[in-house]
């Protein structure tokens, strides 16, 4: 169950800064299953198609909070999971629908084992699913496809990524 905005730490310290940019750190996650399809999920709140993601909270570790993310967002228990890249820096500033601006720290994880079942709705998402990358539904998000890129990379040469 996933706690509300207003009560994460996120949504805390939101409305203790008010406009002021945020630093925002997150992860981000690849689920893959044997057919090498992605999992991608529909946002509820902008209805993008994009890749498990989500806040850390207070108390949890960047690894933890992909595990929580994809848990939250799918059902399924991620037991293992790797990070590849780093993204940071001013270039990752963004301004989200409801005029918050955040510089955005992001951990993008492989998820090497996972069970369960998928939930194709949750508090967070209204569909989910499997798919191949040519047949990726719309609206995308623009980070998926940079992020299985850097996954590609990082598979070929086990490099971390830092952007």
């Amino acid at each position: 169950m996933s706690i509300s905005w207003a009560d994460s730490y996120v949504g805390q310290l939101r409305a203790l800064a008010g406009d002021r940019t945020l630093m925002f750190v997150g992860a981000r996650a690849v689920v893959r299953d044997n057919a090498a399809r992605v999992l991608l999920i529909q946002r509820s709140d902008n209805g993008q198609w994009a890749l498990p993601a989500g806040a850390m909270e207070l108390g949890e570790s960047i690894a933890d909070c992909a595990v929580r993310e994809v848990r939250e967002e799918t059902g399924l228990r991620a037991t293992r999971v790797s990070a590849f890249a780093l993204y940071t820096g001013p270039d990752r500033t963004h301004t989200n629908m409801y005029g918050h601006t955040y510089q955005v720290f992001t951990t993008a994880f492989r998820v090497d084992e996972w069970d369960g079942e998928l939930a194709r709705f949750t508090d967070e998402t209204t569909d989910s699913g499997f798919f191949h990358p040519a047949d990726f539904p719309h609206p995308l998000s623009t980070s998926v496809h940079e992020t299985l890129a850097d996954l590609d990379v990082f598979e070929q040469t086990n490099r971390l990524i830092l952007k």
